[in-house]
């Protein structure tokens, strides 16, 4: 190889390794962009909260109560003050008496040869309720019950009806009322059960059978279940080993909230033992669970995900790493072939310079 031809080879040669060397830097400078994303991608792996399962003991409820006569007492809240006191609100619940709903029953529309119109539950004729009805009116001579009763007997009875009748009104309006007597089962005796009169008039009724369409609501004399809150009542509790509560103490106080007392200074109570029930709020557990298992399918879709950004990172980083290596190759052989080119060059300069000393 001439001296011109080594020069040029040498030339060519020292600007591949630098390309060589450029493109290795730039790919370098690609992993370094690349391990930050994936360093990035691993932060917030570490950040991702995992989610826990609800525990059924944080869904249940203990509730205290205590009973003073007819009445139940729940505990609502107990806020402490000083000296071992407590700010108490409760809700009392009694039994009343009054007129309650009797589920519904189909009634029968009759139309006699004059057009005066009855209603009927089974052979029963429904008869009209009055505030002034007699003993000798006819629909109280004819009614099916009442006429196998002595006078006395039938005067009381329309004076307890006119009582029904006022807590009916008070109840579910200022309307008209029908009733008839069926016998109860249990005890044996006769008892009222009413029927809203527009509602029965109004029906619409079967032309084939005469019968209601729709269930005819009907109300009976019976129970239910009052409830009235009492609030900033002042206590002090007894408690157990565990920490619950066993007895109750309401205190009397003066208008002022302060604590009343006897003749003696002693302070005025009234002591009531509690009774602790456990309730598990079902729903409230069950929607926890949902919420639990919607950040749990999250969760691992989050992870998921990221775990499939980093996978990509790590393929690409391994075909930059695979580039690198061949590019290391490469420069290894040219640098070699540079040393080589360069012996030849040194070998022409020397053989040049002999030739021109001699």
């Amino acid at each position: 190889m001439g001296m011109a031809a080594s020069q040029a080879r040498f030339l060519s040669l020292t600007a591949r390794k630098n390309n060589v060397e450029y493109e290795g830097q730039q790919i370098n400078q690609q992993r370094t962009t690349l391990s930050n994303e994936s360093s990035n991608y691993y932060s917030q792996l570490c950040n991702l909260v995992v989610p826990t399962p609800p525990s059924s003991e944080d869904y249940s409820k203990t509730t205290y109560t205590f009973v003073d006569g007819s009445e139940t007492n729940t505990i609502n809240s107990l806020v402490a003050k000083q000296n071992g006191l407590y700010i108490l609100n409760y809700t009392q619940s009694y039994e009343t008496e009054s007129v309650v709903s009797n589920g519904s029953v189909v009634t029968t529309k009759k139309v006699d040869e004059a057009g005066n119109v009855s209603f009927y539950v089974g052979s029963t004729k429904l008869r009209a309720m009055n505030p002034n009805a007699s003993v000798e009116d006819p629909d109280i001579q004819s009614d099916p019950y009442l006429s196998t009763l002595e006078s006395a007997e039938v005067q009381d009875i329309l004076t307890m009806e006119n009582t029904y009748l006022s807590l009916l009104q008070e109840k579910y309006g200022d309307q008209d009322w029908y009733v008839r007597y069926q016998k109860n089962p249990t005890t044996g005796s006769f008892e009222p059960v009413f029927y809203n009169k527009q509602q029965v008039d109004e029906a619409d009724y079967s032309d084939k059978t005469s019968a209601s369409l729709s269930g005819i609501k009907s109300y009976v004399y019976g129970t239910t279940t009052e409830t009235r809150e009492i609030k900033n009542a002042t206590a002090r509790v007894d408690q157990d080993t565990s920490g619950r509560y066993i007895n109750i103490y309401i205190y009397e106080t003066n208008s002022d909230g302060s604590i009343k007392t006897d003749a003696y200074g002693n302070e005025l109570y009234t002591e009531y033992g509690l009774t602790t029930t456990t309730e598990n709020d079902d729903r409230a557990y069950n929607d926890a669970m949902n919420q639990y298992n919607y950040n749990k399918a999250k969760y691992d879709q989050d992870i998921e995900a990221i775990n499939a950004k980093i996978e990509i990172i790590q393929g690409q980083d391994k075909n930059l790493e695979l580039r690198l290596k061949q590019l290391d190759t490469e420069e290894n052989a040219i640098s070699t072939e540079i040393d080589s080119v360069k012996k030849v060059i040194s070998k022409n300069v020397d053989s040049s310079f002999k030739t021109f000393n001699a």
